[in-house]
């Protein structure tokens, strides 16, 4: 299976079960791994046989911007069924949500799910 990779997007979003969490956007990062088969696109060397991973990028960036989240959890499902229903083409996505201000000693503390078609 072949890979495209989002790496390192950051995002202000309302995620958590605190009340000052509810109240305002804290930073998170996010990666994504969408897998896919790119031979064709890597043969023919046109866009149309590709996935548009800047739109994916761009879906990703409006649903989390429009969208609130008491779990990481349920923030990464809802990704990875977006990314899955982007492109038909994408087989698989891998979703890594990472949330700093959780962490008190560690850099971040986050989840990572991995979701397939079908």
């Amino acid at each position: 299976m072949d890979t495209i990779f989002i790496r390192d997007l950051r995002l202000p979003v309302i995620v958590g079960t605190l009340e000052h969490e509810r109240k305002y956007p804290q930073n998170v990062t996010f990666n994504l791994a969408l897998g896919c088969d790119m031979r064709r696109p890597g043969l023919s060397d046109e866009l149309s046989d590709a996935v548009d991973y800047s739109m994916v990028e761009q879906k990703v960036v409006d649903y989390i911007s429009n969208s609130s989240f008491r779990l990481l959890e349920a923030l990464a499902e809802g990704i990875a069924a977006l990314c899955l229903n982007c492109d038909r083409r994408i087989e698989s996505v891998k979703v890594t949500v990472e949330k700093p201000a959780a962490a008190r000693r560690a850099r971040s503390i986050g989840i990572e799910i991995e979701r397939r078609r079908g």
